[in-house]
């Protein structure tokens, strides 16, 4: 498939590959089968499409900063990670970016502008502290990505700049702790940021093994339910649900 001036695939969990105005960017890597009790419920990421010039980290959790998955992205991309991560990443012989909220950094022809969250941000148990971010991604088509978070007021002040939202909907398993969107509260944020284009993330990727057994369609709810509520309470933003591999342009 030919890719458009602006194309993302969704390889699951909350790692997205998008494409743009001849950059490449990937989210939050997360690219092996299991971590530890944590299965990979979806296709396998194909290698070969993780050829990337940056690699935007939200946060230090391991699902979201996996140090053997960014072993595996090719191209020597610069990564871009919050203020207090580098030595961590730089440890693993990775050029690395640090960014505070507000902070922005020209790759390509991209502006990367690092935005607030509302979730914990450290590397527990014992790693660094830092505060959890997100990032606006401006080119041709302004792409805002949330990591993990939850609603916090601010979101209101992107309504304008952001024409595409990737939303996190779920998380690993059958509840969420605090600090996380679930499918209302994600719609809630359409409502505010009032995106052309949302497309969910962070679901049915990654659970337990023994919960398939009991629940062969663990997490693959959220992002249906995420769909029904943007259509209800802001009906002028298009949903695309994609499965983990799936792709779409953005044009």
């Amino acid at each position: 498939m030919a890719l458009s001036r602006a194309h993302l695939r969704f390889l699951g969990h909350s790692t997205v590959l998008l494409d743009l105005d001849g950059t490449r960017i990937l989210t939050d890597p997360l690219l092996v089968d299991r971590l530890g009790p944590l299965h990979r419920h979806a296709r396998t990421i194909d290698e070969a499409h993780v050829h990337v010039d940056a690699v935007l980290i939200s946060h230090a959790h391991h699902d979201h900063l996996h140090l053997p998955s960014l072993l595996r992205v090719r191209g020597g991309p610069r990564i871009v990670v919050p203020s207090g991560l580098g030595p961590l990443v730089r440890a693993a012989g990775h050029e690395v970016e640090e960014l505070a909220i507000g902070d922005r950094l020209a790759i390509g022809r991209l502006t990367i502008e690092a935005v607030p969250a509302l979730h914990h941000g450290g590397r527990r148990p014992l790693g660094p502290s830092a505060t959890a971010i997100g990032f606006r991604v401006a080119g041709s088509t302004r792409v805002y990505f949330a990591g993990d978070t939850d609603l916090f007021p601010e979101m209101a002040a992107f309504a304008g700049d952001v024409d595409v939202a990737l939303l996190p909907v779920w998380g690993w398993g059958p509840r969420l702790g605090i600090g996380h969107l679930d499918p209302y509260r994600a719609a809630e944020a359409v409502r505010m940021i009032r995106p052309r284009l949302a497309v969910p993330i962070h679901w049915g990727t990654f659970y337990p093994f023994a919960l398939a057994r009991v629940w062969p369609r663990a997490l693959a709810r959220p992002p249906h339910e995420f769909a029904r509520e943007v259509e209800r309470i802001a009906p002028d933003t298009e949903v695309r649900i994609l499965a983990p591999g799936d792709a779409t342009d953005l044009v």
